[in-house]
């Protein structure tokens, strides 16, 4: 993904749009099971057409760089759950696509690989949802652990990608306190300019009053004197 990314970015391989996990962006709450549902195909690569992929999968022959699934925005048709939904069960959550924003551009690619996967809260609902489904879909808990197709379990401690969309979310949420903290420096910085416009004004001012003062105690000096030599 990276070599196919780099080379991208440079301009050697173009109508490449990035991995999976840039073209989505997922509630925090839900991130673990959508990443758990994605699995490796979370670096799938999204490209423009047919004509992309083949383009890019030369190049990564020719380089010797591996491998990688493209997945062609013109092509991808997504199926989508359109069985009886089990929205009152205990532990129902919704759909994986439908817990996914994204551009419409690419809402097959997501439907693709999302739209058939049922997110609930824990393993229990889970294995009692797929039950009523005769372990037909992949149903996945939020916090990770899935019931397969056909009635296998998956779980334990997170999966290797895990993090992948929490951190972009964190990411994107810092990106949006920076530019909020740089505004807010650019209004103290000129605040601070205005207070240094003040400040220099006011120790002109001090100056001034300071001669005015010396000016004032020098006449007081020879008025006194003045007062003295008329009193004698």
């Amino acid at each position: 993904v990276k070599v196919v990314m780099n080379n991208a970015e440079s301009g050697m391989l173009g109508g490449i749009h990035g991995p999976v996990s840039r073209i989505i962006d997922v509630d925090k709450e839900y991130a673990v099971a959508i990443e758990t549902a994605l699995g490796n195909k979370i670096q799938n690569i999204v490209v423009d057409d047919e004509a992309v992929a083949k383009k890019a999968i030369k190049f990564l022959k020719e380089k010797n760089s591996g491998r990688a699934t493209f997945l062609p925005v013109s092509t991808i048709k997504g199926r989508v759950f359109d069985e009886k939904r089990e929205e009152n069960a205990y532990g129902y959550v919704g759909i994986a696509s439908e817990l996914v924003n994204t551009k419409p551009e690419y809402r097959e690619i997501v439907n693709s690989l999302l739209g058939r996967i049922i997110v609930v809260e824990d393993i229990d609902a889970a294995v009692k949802i797929a039950k009523k489904y005769d372990n037909k879909y992949n149903v996945v808990s939020l916090d990770g652990q899935v019931v397969n197709s056909g009635g296998s379990l998956t779980g334990g401690s997170l999966v290797k990608n895990a993090g992948v969309l929490s951190r972009a979310n964190d990411i994107e949420k810092l990106k949006s306190k920076v530019e909020t903290m740089l505004e807010k420096n650019a209004v103290l910085e000129e605040q601070y300019d205005l207070a240094k416009g003040d400040l220099a004004k006011t120790e002109a001012d001090i100056l001034n009053a300071k001669s005015e003062l010396t000016t004032a105690n020098e006449d007081k000096i020879r008025t006194l004197g003045e007062l003295k030599r008329i009193e004698d």
